[in-house]
This record gives C-alpha cells, structure tokens and sequence, in this order.
C-alpha cells in the first residue's frame, strides 16, 4: 500500500461515493474513511473543506436533497453562518464524497474527479454499474 494521505468524507450508501473509494483502493491507497453521517461535521472543517476546494460553501450542498428545500436553504439571502448551521445540524445536506490528498481537496462527482488527486492513478476502472473509466496513462 502506498503512504500517499488520503481522507475520503464518504457515505457508504451513495455509489458514487463508493466508487471513488474503490477507485482510491485500486490506486493502491489504503484512505482514511470519514463516514460522517455518523462522525458528523463542525464548522471549522466543513469552512476549511470549501476552502480548500476553492468553491463557495454553498458548492457543498447536496442540491438534490428534499430537506435543502424543506429548509428554504436554497432562496437568495440564505448565508453562509445559515448554511454551515444547517449542515452542521444536518450532515444529510453535504455532498459526497470530499476528498482531501496532497494533490488538492475536491467534491467528487462524478467520481473520476479522484483521479486527478491521486500519486497513481488506476490505468483503468470499473464502477459499480459496469462503465469502465481509464485514465489514458
């Protein structure tokens, strides 16, 4: 396994999320696993998780999930504080997967988007639903 650090913020019930980490694993990278449906979210990480993607907090949100509008959280006006209030308390409403390499931290949908963070990228993969993505290496 390569000493690479990767951190994947991961639900194990959505296939894209599982997808990247089984691509992460065919990299030959063991990542630490952040199901945070469970661990839950703070302020401070979900601030320095939109930071270092370089996109705005509101780039995090889960746009298809029936409590973004249940909560009104998609109307203009609705700021950040509101957001990371709402996500905090929520952790339904981030996006997924985040992963954070020394490469760069990015939301990863689809979830080719990992390849571009990884040392070693798999010459090929196969998804959950039998696409095959390579990398052209």
């Amino acid at each position: 396994m390569s000493d690479f650090p990767v951190t994947i913020y991961h639900n194990p019930r959505c296939g894209t999320s599982r997808n990247t980490l089984a691509m992460i694993r065919a990299a030959g990278v063991e990542p630490t696993v952040v199901e945070y449906l469970k661990t839950g979210w703070t302020k401070a990480q979900l601030t320095d998780l939109a930071a270092a993607t370089g996109a705005p907090l509101r780039d995090l949100l889960r746009a298809k999930e029936p409590l973004l509008a249940e909560l009104k959280l998609a109307e203009p006006g609705v700021t950040d504080a509101q957001l990371l209030d709402a996500m905090v308390e929520h952790p339904i409403l981030v996006n997924r997967p985040i992963v954070v390499t020394p490469k760069g931290t990015r939301l990863c949908r689809p979830s080719e988007v990992v390849l571009d963070l990884l040392e070693t990228p798999p010459e090929s993969f196969t998804k959950e639903d039998g696409e095959v993505v390579t990398t052209g290496r």
